[in-house]
């Protein structure tokens, strides 16, 4: 039993029991926000020691064939990739590090004020969507474009808060001056009263549903509709999400294949889609393995179908990291921009 214990690596997790609940809830009559129910796992990380002590106590074989609702897995150290994909340097530090700490705020501080950069917007479709537009100031011939799906935090239609709270790392980041001297892009930030992808709101919590969400219909129309206004490298568009906004980027994946040049996702929240869709293109996806919203497991199943499917996302875990300390260490990766830039689409 010792030996077999032996090869995790860090510790185990047991999952008692996961409530993957999502729901969308319908707020006051003025429809200004809905308000994302968040998903919540119940796990208890339990030491190697305590394990063989617990498992000692009966034969492995038969504990093992008679608790199947009970998962051992080992917890990667963090920012462990596959070493099959061709994965960029991560910053140095462990994710709890002070150096990496005073990376994010550093990012705080440079990126304040980059918001007032974005113009405000509005796409009139089957409802108006409000969105906001970053143009560089160099613009030259055609230029990439990068999509930013906001989280929760983000619903409504005042078209401000989709870049404020978690959204500044992945508004901002692409405005920072050397990344736009490096890579001058268009930015749009779409905003979302109603989620990103499909649900049955009939039902109270709402349910998640398989097909197109409406709302990245719309978002996809807005970016269409900036293809034809400026000049747009239609083989470098980008798309990027955190939490409600993975999901987001996992449904455009699977609804609008091989559109995307490459895409960014952080604790992508759990829908209906099973990470297999547009294989081929480039992906990034970073998830906290103590993240109390989102259960780590919603990546790391997209990620092992995605590459038992022939695809080849990298996947970068934090250890002892939470849902909204995954953000921040996600998007203030040195090696992300240009990682994403050197991707075009086939």
């Amino acid at each position: 039993m010792r030996k077999f214990l032996a090869q995790f690596p860090l510790q185990f997790v047991i999952s008692t029991k996961v409530a993957t609940d999502s729901s969308v809830q319908s707020s006051t009559s003025t429809g200004l926000a809905r308000k994302l129910q968040r998903e919540e796992s119940s796990m208890r990380l339990i030491t190697r020691r305590e394990a063989v002590r617990w498992l000692s106590s009966a034969s492995a074989a038969a504990w093992l064939a008679g608790h199947t609702a009970l998962q051992f897995e080992s917890a990667p150290a963090f920012g462990e990739r596959s070493p099959e994909d061709s994965s960029p340097s991560l910053a140095s530090g462990a994710p709890t590090s002070p150096e990496r700490m005073a990376l994010i705020e550093a990012f705080r501080k440079r990126s304040e004020g980059l918001q007032n950069k974005f113009e405000a917007r509005t796409h009139k479709s089957d409802w108006e969507m409000p969105y906001r537009l970053f143009r560089p100031e160099a613009a030259r011939g055609k230029i990439p474009l990068v999509m930013y799906l906001h989280g929760s935090g983000g619903l409504g239609d005042d078209n401000l808060k989709q870049l404020a709270f978690g959204n500044i790392f992945g508004t901002r980041l692409w405005l920072l001056p050397e990344n736009q001297r490096a890579f001058p892009c268009y930015v749009v930030a779409p905003q979302t009263d109603r989620g990103w992808i499909r649900y049955d709101f009939s039902q109270q919590p709402a349910k998640e549903l398989p097909g197109f969400g409406d709302g990245n219909r719309l978002a996809l129309e807005i970016v269409d509709s900036l293809g034809c206004e400026f000049g747009i490298d239609e083989r470098r568009i980008y798309v990027a999400g955190n939490s409600m906004g993975g999901a987001g980027v996992w449904n455009m994946l699977g609804n609008r294949p091989n559109f995307f040049a490459a895409a960014v996702i952080c604790c992508g929240g759990v829908s209906p889609d099973d990470g297999t869709g547009s294989i081929e293109t480039a992906l990034w996806d970073f998830h906290g393995d103590a993240d109390e919203v989102v259960p780590v497991s919603s990546s790391r199943n997209r990620i092992a179908a995605r590459r038992k499917a022939g695809g080849h996302p990298i996947y970068t875990e934090y250890a002892r990291v939470d849902h909204n300390g995954a953000t921040g260490l996600a998007f203030t990766e040195p090696a992300l921009p240009k990682w994403v830039f050197s991707q075009r689409r086939k």
